[in-house]
C-alpha cells in the first residue's frame, strides 16, 4: 500500500495555495498527509516538488503538468510503489485515517480496481479513493484521449462506493475555509 496527497491544483478560487493554508502550527497538506500516512503506512506528495521542498515529505512531479488531477494520478501509479494506492486531495481537511483505512481494506477485499469515498449527501469523491496499480492503462488512455474528468474514469473503473463515517468536504474558497475552521470550534 502507498499513500499520496495531490497538491498540484491552481487554487484559483482560494486566491492562495490551498496546501499551504495554516491550521495552528502546520499546513493543511501536512494534516492531510498525516491521515494518509496513518492509513497507508507512508505518504508522498504529488505536484511541484519545488513548492514543498521545505517539508520533510517526498514529492513526485506530474508526468504531464497542467492536465489536472488525472495527470497526478498517472504519475503516482507510474511510480509503481504499490498495488493499492490511496489518493487524497490536499484540500480535504476533515479526512480521517480510519475512513481511509476502510477504503484500503474494501478495495483489497472486493478485488475492485477502485474504491471511492462517498459523503453523507451522496457526493462521490474520486480524490479520496484507492486506485489499484492496474488502473494505469485506463488513466493513460483517458489522458491520451483528452478525457480529463475523474468521475468519468471512476465510472469506467466501476468503482466501489464506500460511505464515509465522518464528513468529507473540499475547501475551494476562502468562505469554505472559514466555515470549516468555524465548525472545528464547535
Amino acid at each position: 500500500m502507498a499513500g499520496f496527497v495531490l497538491t498540484g491544483g491552481k487554487s484559483s478560487r482560494m486566491g492562495q495555495n490551498k496546501a499551504r493554508l495554516r491550521i495552528d502550527s502546520q499546513f493543511l497538506v501536512e494534516l492531510v498527509a498525516r491521515a494518509v500516512a496513518d492509513a497507508a503506512g507512508n505518504v508522498t506528495l504529488v505536484g511541484d516538488p519545488g513548492a514543498f521542498a521545505d517539508l520533510p515529505i517526498e514529492c513526485l512531479m506530474d508526468l504531464r503538468p497542467g492536465l489536472g488531477p488525472l495527470a497526478g494520478l498517472e504519475s503516482l501509479l507510474a511510480s509503481g510503489r504499490a498495488e493499492f494506492n490511496l489518493v487524497v486531495a490536499c484540500d480535504m481537511p476533515g479526512v480521517k485515517s480510519a475512513d481511509l483505512g476502510r477504503l484500503l481494506a474494501i478495495c483489497e477485499q472486493t478485488g475492485a480496481l477502485c474504491a471511492m469515498a462517498v459523503d453523507h449527501s451522496g457526493r462521490r469523491h474520486p480524490l479520496c479513493a484507492v486506485y489499484r496499480c492496474n488502473c494505469l492503462p485506463f488513466v493513460k488512455s483517458a489522458l491520451d484521449g483528452g478525457r480529463l474528468r475523474l468521475l468519468d474514469l471512476v465510472e469506467e473503473l466501476k468503482a466501489v462506493e464506500v460511505r464515509m463515517n465522518s464528513s468529507l468536504s473540499n475547501v475551494n474558497t476562502p468562505e469554505q475555509w472559514a466555515a470549516w475552521q468555524t465548525a472545528q470550534l464547535v
